[in-house]
Order: structure tokens, then sequence, then C-alpha cells
């Protein structure tokens, strides 16, 4: 996939390079940059269609960098590269939007294993371009949802949850197969994540003068039904 962009922001010089050198060969496109603002920048004026994010820049936060590019409407999944493993860290990274978080040291061949999942779970086309359950509509193709009529802004890793239960409507969806099936490898039984991420997902998707459609069966995992 020679025409895929992606950019690569960290400050560390050996990584950096590494990283290119790993995109590169692999097929892709690549762009590194060392700073939060170069980052910022490089989103509008180079495009990509992922972004690898370093926590610790030396001017801006990772977490504030996504924030501001999520603000300016850069949809790209972007997957965080940092040293920091707490479980409140990745939290914090995937529900501020974020699609992966790689802990350092890490495999080159992991990463980009990983960005190639990124892509996959943005780009399938694989399922109906609409699915509707009640008034909640989700589509594919065009990447939107709306609840009521009114449109719903979720981040790339929310869609993906919201798509996986609402193309099993009424059954049961484990914390482990939505683990398995959004992020497509093992996060080590770390439930928090999903449910950090499907706490958000109510507060965007349940309205108040609307039926309540996502359920969780307690031990179980969680299920959209129809009112």
């Amino acid at each position: 996939m020679p025409s895929t962009r992606v950019l690569v922001v960290d400050d560390e010089d050996n990584i950096s390079y590494l990283v290119n050198t790993a995109l590169t060969l692999a097929g892709y496109q690549v762009r590194t940059t060392s700073t939060g603002a170069g980052a910022l920048a490089e989103a509008s004026a180079f495009r990509p269609d992922v972004i690898v994010l370093d926590v610790g820049l030396p001017d801006l936060d990772g977490f504030e960098v996504l924030v501001r590019l999520r603000k300016r409407g850069v949809s790209a999944p972007v997957l965080f590269l940092t040293a920091r493993s707490a479980t409140s860290d990745r939290v914090r990274g995937l529900t501020a939007g974020g699609d992966d978080y790689i802990v350092k040291p890490f495999a080159l061949e992991e990463l980009v294993a990983r960005v190639e999942v990124a892509l996959r779970r943005r780009g399938s086309g694989t399922r109906p371009a609409q699915v509707s359950v009640a008034d909640l509509v989700l589509d594919e193709d065009a990447h939107q949802v709306w609840r009521a009529g009114r449109e719903i802004h979720l981040t790339t890793t929310e869609f993906a949850i919201l798509r996986c239960l609402m193309s099993t409507v009424g059954r049961v969806v484990s914390r482990g197969q939505l683990l398995d099936r959004v992020w497509q490898y093992d996060f080590s039984g770390e439930s928090a994540i999903v449910e950090s991420f499907i706490s958000t997902l109510r507060k965007k998707v349940e309205l108040p003068d609307s039926p309540r459609l996502i359920h969780t069966v307690r031990g179980v995992g969680y299920v959209i039904r129809e009112p």
C-alpha cells in the first residue's frame, strides 16, 4: 500500500529512525517529527492515514496532541507509542480517542502489524453499509452515527465497538470478544478498557427521551436490544 501515509511523532531519534525504516520497508509513505507542534502541523500538511504518537514529547503531552487533532477534525487512527505501561494511562489514551497503545520496548514487526490492523478496522467494507436498531443508525460507508435524527460524533474505536454490538443485536458480546474483535489482539484481560469505552459510548448514544439500547449483562458482557 505505497499510497498509505503514516506520521511518526517521537522525540527519540533512534526510535523514530527504526520505526520510519520498518514502515517504509512495509510499503508506507512515512514522515517524522519530534514535537507536538510538529505533529499538528504535519497532520494538516501531510494528511496522514495513520499517526504513531509518542506520549512524552518535549512541548505537548501526546494526549493533548490527540485532543487537539480530534478538535481539528483529524480522524486518522492514532497509535500511542510510550514507556507508560499503567492501565490508567492506557485507558486515558484510548478513551481520549486513541486507537491503540503500544508500550516501549516493542517489536517493530508488532508495530507494523498494529498499523495494518488499525487501517483494516477503519477501512473494512465487508459489512452492510447501514445498520439500524430502533432510532439508532450506523452508516459504515459514511462512518457516521445518528440517534433520533441527530448525528453523534464517535471516535474510531467507539464506532468499531458500536458496530460490533449493532451487528449482533440481541446477543451478548463478552468483554473478551470485544477486545478481540475491536483491537484484534490480547489486552491481557484488561476489562477496565472496555468498561471505560462502554461508559463513554453510553453517554453519547443514550438520550434522555429515547429508550435505552445498550445493556450490561453482569459477569458476561454487553448487548444491544430492541426496545
